[in-house]
């Protein structure tokens, strides 16, 4: 009984994967940073976009979702966050983003996060069914500065959803001074004596890395990226200096007053992954934040991406690019930020909506970029989401019907 009921879930599941999907009548959004396609549908077969024309032929073997006119981007970028790393941030056990009191005095950025993704939590869902289809898991504690290595990830609810370069997170705020006596000029002597000693071929010379950390530093010199937390311009200018030194790929998390030294930023080729409602004077590093610090930005050639700061309200990085969108940035370039540019920068597959690309897509019931609009149908590797999380389930449990209610009560 149990041999006949595998081989039906197999069946089915492989049928489920392999069943051809046509996206109708859509206004394209194809995530270049300019091309937008009216009226045209797009064909999905394995996973990925087969086609993209006009009228594509349809049968009775091919799942149709019309969009009717309205428009299709690709699955966005949820940003930096803890999907799959946290559950309730407030419960210690659940919360794998990050380490504390090791006690070894070293920097450890060999620590990766993505050893403890569990796709199974209900944080992804509630992202997903959002519109959003991978985001960039960042390591976001640790003793010395050095958080530890992330990467991207999929959406799509498996265990080996990873893709991309290998990222090690560095925090050169004012905040993580701390953790280096509280001194800036410290936690820079310590950072490059780091970056030096992962280099150094005997051990026994290393102070402060192990075998494993002086490997993981050197393997991402050659081969991934390292994000900088920092916000201060100052900051910023020292960053890009040691980013050439060191001959290292760099991005900029934080930035908020990254506008201030957007033409050397430009120069060294270093984005800025920001949050576009940061406007006020939080601390001492961000006393020239702006709301038109995107807009600024990439008037002056630097590549821009967002993150809202949240996990568990990742969704709303689409407010804060729309926030960026309404402050000067061009829309098309807000949809580029928010699709194709990270998995570009991060070593991923293919986010624009183009033939032979991962059919990640959403269809917006308005502009993907305006706050009301809601994800109407998302696809992730060509097969639609059924919609539902943990909140959806919650909703429809609880939320009551009766009219006899107050308003706020009742069913919409």
């Amino acid at each position: 009984m149990k041999t006949c009921l595998l081989a039906i879930l197999l069946i089915f599941s492989t049928s489920v994967l392999s069943q051809d999907l046509l996206i109708s009548q859509a206004t394209l959004h194809v995530g270049d940073g300019s091309t937008v396609i009216e009226n045209t549908d797009i064909l999905i077969t394995d996973g990925r976009i087969a086609k993209i024309a006009p009228r594509i032929p349809t049968n009775k073997m091919i799942r149709v979702i019309n969009a009717e006119g309205r428009h299709v981007t690709p699955a966005l970028f949820a940003g930096l966050t803890a999907s799959g790393l946290t559950d309730v941030e407030a419960v210690s056990e659940s919360v794998d983003s990050g380490y504390r009191d090791l006690f070894t005095g070293l920097m450890h950025p060999e620590i990766d996060v993505r050893k403890a993704y569990n796709p199974l939590t209900s944080v992804i869902p509630v992202t997903r069914v959002e519109g959003f289809g991978y985001t960039l898991l960042a390591a976001s504690r640790s003793d010395r500065g050095v958080a530890g290595t992330g990467g991207l990830v999929r959406f799509d609810g498996g265990f080996n959803g990873f893709e991309g370069s290998d990222v090690i997170y560095i925090d050169l705020s004012g905040h993580a001074a701390d953790s280096f006596g509280g001194s800036r000029a410290a936690q820079w002597q310590l950072i490059e004596q780091a970056f030096d000693e992962s280099q150094i071929k005997d051990p026994d010379d290393m102070t402060l890395l192990s075998i494993a950390g002086a490997k993981a530093l050197a393997t991402t010199k050659s081969t991934g990226v390292f994000v900088f937390r920092v916000n201060r311009a100052a900051d910023i200018q020292r960053l890009i200096r040691f980013a050439e030194r060191q001959e290292i790929r760099a991005v900029v998390h934080g930035g908020r007053e990254a506008w201030i030294v957007a033409k050397q930023l430009a120069q060294a080729e270093i984005p800025v992954v920001l949050n576009a409602l940061d406007n006020l004077p939080a601390d001492f590093d961000s006393l020239g934040a702006r709301l038109d610090n995107a807009a600024l930005l990439h008037k002056a050639g630097v590549t821009v991406m967002f993150s809202s700061g949240e996990t568990h309200n990742a969704r709303k990085v689409r407010q804060v690019a729309g926030n960026a969108v309404a402050n000067g940035l061009p829309h098309s370039a807000g949809i580029q930020s928010m699709t194709s540019t990270p998995a570009d920068i991060f070593g991923g597959e293919s986010r624009l909506a183009a033939k032979g690309a991962i059919a990640d897509l959403v269809v917006w019931s308005g502009d993907p970029l305006d706050v009301n609009s809601i994800a109407e149908a998302v696809v992730i590797g060509g097969i639609p989401d059924t919609m539902t999380s943990r909140q959806t389930k919650l909703r429809d449990r609880y939320l009551p019907e009766s009219t006899e209610l107050p308003r706020s009560y009742i069913k919409p």
